[in-house]
């Protein structure tokens, strides 16, 4: 029978660490494992298992629909293809979000997916964080992240703002923001395509979050909305119009502008 060490050679065009991490994770073993003992062999199930896996990732399946997992904020969540794979630069709309809260306040967290927004901010600060999605999909996967990750965030089924009550302190959003006939698109296949396409320039979703959030923020309150790179100058024109105030872009860590964030102006509404 074939060993991990044939088993590699034999896939050594995909990158070597997910091919690890596949094996690894089919194998119930440490990556460690699968490193220090290249001659292990490999079963008729498991062979045939890990070939299919090494298609469907040629084929451009993201490794963590693979595996069911996916590290964020250093927590592991697991995933299915009902919700996106957390995305590094998302990292950008947590941090923004913890320094803009205080111990005791509420926050929202629109569009949840699989929680990692909301479990990440819950995990690093004293808060109450509210979550909500309109797939029920989501939502029982987000839950279960948060039981598993030992945090207390409340979820709700619900499209946006239909299903929320009260106000907060805080309100961040990861919508959909990939234009529709994006070439990007035949990328993220594999992706749901609810939580990634919105309308002709992809602000659809941006635009009713941002136009709804004055009813729900505290006076003070801030909005916090991750966007694509290219669309900082148009989401800054959303909320200028929409009367907050400090309006800027935060860049991600590849520098790219990711996060646009503005305080609730109560004078400003008509």
């Amino acid at each position: 029978m074939p060993n991990v060490g044939a088993w590699l050679s034999a896939h050594a065009d995909l990158p070597r660490l997910d091919c690890e991490i596949l094996l690894a994770h089919r194998l119930a073993s440490a990556r460690a494992g699968i490193i220090a003992h290249p001659e292990r062999e490999l079963n008729e199930h498991e062979l045939a298992t890990l070939d299919a896996d090494a298609a469907a990732l040629r084929d451009g399946m993201p490794l963590a629909y693979l595996t069911g997992r996916r590290e964020f904020w250093g927590l592991e969540f697991d995933l299915t293809r009902d919700v996106l794979v957390p995305r590094p630069e998302t990292e950008t709309l947590v941090e923004a979000a913890l320094a803009k809260i205080q111990s005791g306040q509420r926050i929202l967290d629109l569009g949840t997916g699989s929680g990692a927004v909301a479990i990440a901010i819950a995990k690093s600060a004293d808060i109450a964080v509210h979550a909500s999605d309109n797939s029920t999909a989501a939502v029982c996967i987000a839950r279960e992240n948060a039981r598993k990750l030992g945090v207390d965030v409340h979820f709700d089924i619900s499209d946006w703002f239909s299903a929320v009550t009260g106000l907060f302190h805080l309100i961040v959003t990861n919508p959909p923001y990939v234009a529709e006939g994006d070439p990007h698109l035949p990328a993220l296949r594999f992706e749901p395509t609810a939580a990634l396409i919105s309308g002709q320039d992809g602000l659809d979703a941006i635009r009713t979050i941002v136009k709804q959030a004055v009813t729900y923020l505290e006076a003070d309150g801030w909005l916090l909305v991750e966007h694509g790179c290219d669309q900082a100058a148009s989401v800054r024109q959303l909320f200028a119009t929409a009367g907050f105030a400090g309006v800027a872009t935060l860049p991600d860590l590849s520098g790219q502008d990711r996060v646009t964030l503005g305080q609730h102006n109560r004078s400003a509404e008509v």
